[in-house]
């Protein structure tokens, strides 16, 4: 089965096309046909393709909107072969949606209910499945797959915050955690290379890229994860602050006539790695910067990272009572050997040592990481959330034709 995989974000469109079974599968054997992306909606779009066997394709081109990126896509894959299903990214389904479903006019309209949870990004998603149903018909199904499903195991402990129960039970609000497809992944690949059950599966993962986000996995279910009831609580990002005390925002509103919009613009696009360094989110500007130009600011926001990256690293150790790995993903954890190193430093009371040749000579597939000696085990996984959003996509449809 051809599955195209969407990801809609406010002015873009990234895709793969996957083809994948039940035999595929099981054989960790899927094919990706063609992967790109389309950003910047404009009259100088950035469009980039590329599948096996054929030139890349890199080039400018007129692209209105969401509908107009699929169009494109939809044209220019249309040599590799028929379109069997489409599986879509969905940032949030609330306390709803706890699996990936099938998308029909209950599931879209329960996907526009949680709009209100994620107005940054529901939206966008919808306009990416409602496109891709009129370009496509009917007759092709299409499945939702929520960031938010895997953290439907957490225990209210977990999920709760410590505010009056009323504001969960009217308001809905608790944390819901993101990046789930992406620590679901990991762990199942964990599960895999170990050769256990799902239930023998406890593990932290470490998603750091532009966004992260830490998840405690605990028989092989999320147990606990930093980001909240949005993606900006938890660890340090690319450009949103993480964990604050709220009475920062209060103060602001009095004392720096900031009108809360603005204040989460702040907190959001202007704060992070690029807040503290003045310089860049990206961290590989910042390491060029500490290491070549001894920037304090860069080394600043680069120790802070990595400092609260292990404050949630031991507290989930010790909310689960012991782990069995710590698994780096994601573009920063997956390339950045001097990250992980300084962030597993002085980890060796936890039982974790970082060998520095394998840190620093990890091949493209991702290994371990640490001594053999090490109690508490470190990997690298290269995550993959378009093949987890296929795999899903064929099972949700398989069974559906089933029932």
């Amino acid at each position: 089965m051809n599955i195209l995989v969407l990801n809609c974000g406010s002015s873009s469109v990234r895709f793969q096309l996957i083809a994948t079974d039940a035999a595929l599968i099981e054989r960790d054997s899927d094919l990706c046909l063609a992967r790109g992306h389309l950003e910047r909606f404009g009259p100088e779009s950035l469009v980039s393709f590329r599948a096996e066997g054929q030139p890349a394709i890199e080039r400018t081109e007129a692209v209105a909107d969401h509908r107009a990126a699929i169009e494109i896509i939809l044209r220019w894959i249309k040599s590799l072969g028929d379109i069997h299903a489409v599986g879509h990214r969905v940032v949030h389904g609330g306390e709803r949606f706890q699996q990936s479903v099938r998308i029909d006019e209950e599931v879209l309209a329960g996907i526009e209910a949680c709009a209100e949870l994620a107005p940054l990004h529901n939206p966008v998603n919808l306009r990416g499945i409602r496109a891709a149903t009129e370009l496509l018909g009917t007759d092709v199904p299409q499945v939702a797959v929520f960031d938010t499903a895997f953290h439907a195991t957490m225990p209210d402990t977990s999920y709760l915050y410590a505010l009056p129960l009323e504001l969960y039970q009217k308001h809905h609000i608790r944390r819901y955690g993101f990046h789930g497809t992406s620590h679901r992944y990991v762990a199942e690949r964990y599960q895999k290379l170990k050769g256990l059950s799902p239930d023998a599966v406890n593990i932290i993962t470490l998603h750091l890229g532009n966004g992260c986000s830490a998840c405690a996995i605990k028989n092989g279910k999320s147990f606990d994860t930093s980001m909240g009831f949005t993606p900006l609580e938890g660890l340090v990002m690319g450009t949103r602050c993480g964990d604050i005390d709220p009475s920062i925002i209060e103060h602001l509103v009095a004392h720096a006539d900031m009108r809360p919009a603005e204040i989460d613009a702040l907190l959001n696009f202007d704060s992070g790695l690029l807040g503290v360094s003045g310089l860049s989110n990206d961290m590989r500007t910042l390491l060029d910067a500490d290491i070549e130009q001894h920037n304090p600011r860069a080394r600043l926001a680069i120790d802070i990272f990595c400092q609260r990256v292990k404050k949630y690293l031991g507290g989930y150790i010790a909310e689960m009572g012991g782990a069995d790995a710590v698994i780096f993903t994601g573009g920063i954890g997956e390339n950045s050997p001097v990250i992980r190193a300084r962030i597993c430093k002085g980890l060796e009371c936890l039982g974790l040592t970082l060998d520095s040749v394998r840190n620093f000579e990890l091949p493209p597939n991702g290994g371990e990481i640490s001594t053999p000696g090490s109690s508490l085990k470190c990997l690298v996984i290269p995550t993959n959330e378009e093949l987890m959003i296929a795999r899903d996509t064929f099972l949700v449809v398989e069974n559906s034709r089933a029932r």
